[in-house]
């Protein structure tokens, strides 16, 4: 799984160098960073269910014609696992908050994803409007400090951005 410490190293060893100042900055601001990455991935994960769901019933209401017959929404199974997509999404944000790297969205969610949408005939403008809505949703202080909403934001905008 992708670190910031393990790509710095991984960067330095491809190019044949010890890590240098620079690299070492990174991953020291990482580690400055951390505690507010936690906190996000300990408020996610108290409310995972919740930001799901809201999440989900946003992107029905952007994109209402899902849920006719023959769309991709259109079942009370399709609709599971619709939801389902968006909680697993949001999972890994929640293991790259931990991890301080975007390893865990790049490996399980981002690659193949977009050809596993077009050979199932699933758009992903639903599951943009989904993050972006949980983008929004957050707020703090209400729901996590500044620092780690910005954490939080900044993989919510990763993943929105891969996807469309």
């Amino acid at each position: 799984m992708k670190s910031v410490v393990t790509t710095v190293v991984t960067a330095a060893d491809a190019a044949g160098r010890f890590p240098s100042s620079s690299d070492l900055e990174s991953v020291q601001g990482s580690i400055q960073r951390a505690s507010a990455r936690m906190e996000a991935a300990e408020k996610l994960a108290g409310n995972i269910d919740n930001v799901a769901k809201e999440a989900y019933a946003a992107c029905i209401k952007k994109y209402p014609y899902l849920n006719d017959a023959g769309e991709a929404n259109s079942t009370d199974t399709f609709k599971a696992k619709c939801e389902r997509d968006i909680k697993h999404y949001m999972r890994l944000i929640q293991y790259c908050l931990v991890v301080g790297g975007t390893g865990p969205l790049d490996e399980w969610g981002i690659a193949g994803g977009r050809e596993v949408y077009r050979a199932l005939n699933l758009p992903t403008a639903p599951y943009v409007e989904a993050l972006s809505f949980a983008r929004s949703r957050g707020c703090a202080p209400r729901d996590m400090s500044a620092q780690a909403l910005v954490e939080y934001n900044a993989l919510l905008d990763y993943v929105i951005n891969s996807l469309s």
